[in-house]
C-alpha cells in the first residue's frame, strides 16, 4: 500500500505476496524449488513412503503439498500427522502402522521437534526410519544442544554452495570471528541481502518508485555468486533464479560437523 521496495532475505512460501508485484524482490529459493530438490534426494535414497508430523500453518501445509506432488508420480506417497493432535508415542506407532521409511518434521524447534526426534530414535521398532528437516532446522547450534548425537543424521535443506568464492571465504572468516562459531546459511543471506540493498541505493537513490524499478537490473558479487533478479513462472516477486542449494546433515561421527549429503 505504501508502495516500499522490499528485498526479502529467507521467507521462501511461493505466494510471498497476494499478487504479483514489481515492489518485492527475493533472495530465498522458492519453496516449491527447494523441497522438491529435497523430494528428490528421499526418491534417489530409497525413501518413497514418507510420513510428516506437521503442525498448522500455510508454510507446513505447502511444504507437505510440493512433497507429495513430487514423490507421487514415482509411486510416492506423504502420509501426513498432525504433530498437535498425536502425542510423540503416538506418532511412532503411526510409523509403524504405516510401514513409511522416512519421517519429516515439519515442526519448530525446541518443541515438538526435540521430543519427536527422541522418540523415534529410542524406538528400537523404527531404527531403519530416516528423520529429516527440510526446512533446516538442525543447522542452528541449538539443535545439537539439544539433542546432541541423537540429532545427528537428519537432513535438511542449506542454501550454499559446495565452495565459496573469494567474498564467501572472506565473510566466512569474518563471521566466525564475530560470532565464534562457524555461521549458518541465514548468515550468507542476511549479508547478501546487505550488499544488494547497498549497490541498488547507490546505483538508484532512495526515490521508491526507481528502488523498485531497479530490481530487475540489479547485478552484484554475493557470498554464494553472482545475483540477479528475474520474473519466474509462478513466482509474482522478483526472483534470484536460484541460489545454490545442498540436502545437508550433521555427521553421526561428530555432530559439530556437517556433511554434503547432495548438491544442486
Amino acid at each position: 500500500a505504501l508502495g516500499l521496495p522490499f528485498l526479502c532475505s529467507s521467507a521462501v512460501l511461493d505466494e510471498l505476496t497476494e499478487e504479483p508485484t514489481d515492489r518485492v524482490a527475493r533472495l530465498a529459493p522458492a519453496q516449491s524449488h527447494g523441497w522438491r530438490l529435497y523430494a528428490d534426494f528421499l526418491r534417489d535414497a530409497g525413501h518413497t513412503r514418507v510420513a510428516v508430523a506437521a503442525e498448522p500453518g500455510a508454510y507446513w501445509a505447502s511444504g507437505a503439498r510440493v512433497l507429495r506432488e513430487r514423490l507421487a508420480p514415482h509411486g510416492g506417497s506423504v502420509t501426513t500427522l498432525d504433530a498437535r493432535a498425536l502425542s510423540p508415542g503416538a506418532v511412532c506407532e503411526e510409523l509403524v502402522e504405516h510401514g513409511v521409511g522416512a519421517l519429516l518434521l515439519l515442526v519448530g524447534i525446541p518443541e515438538p521437534a526435540a521430543a519427536l526426534v527422541r522418540a523415534v530414535r529410542r524406538d528400537r521398532r523404527l531404527a531403519g526410519v530416516l528423520l529429516g528437516a527440510p526446512a533446516g532446522q538442525p543447522e542452528f547450534a541449538g539443535w545439537s544442544d539439544l539433542l546432541g548425537d541423537e540429532g545427528a543424521g537428519v537432513p535438511f535443506l542449506r542454501y550454499l554452495p559446495e565452495r565459496l568464492g573469494p567474498r564467501g571465504l572472506r565473510v566466512e572468516a569474518a563471521l566466525r570471528e564475530h560470532l565464534g562459531t562457524a555461521p549458518s546459511f541465514v548468515a550468507f543471506e542476511g549479508h547478501d541481502t546487505i550488499t544488494v540493498l547497498a549497490e541498488a541505493l547507490r546505483s538508484h537513490g532512495t526515490d521508491r518508485a526507481r528502488l523498485a524499478a531497479s530490481w530487475a537490473r540489479v547485478a552484484v558479487d554475493g557470498t554464494r555468486g553472482p545475483i540477479t533478479f528475474s520474473r519466474v513462472p509462478g513466482i509474482g516477486v522478483r526472483q534470484w533464479a536460484w541460489a545454490p542449494v545442498q540436502v545437508v546433515d550433521r555427521d553421526p561421527a561428530r555432530p559439530d560437523r556437517f556433511r554434503v549429503l547432495r548438491s544442486f
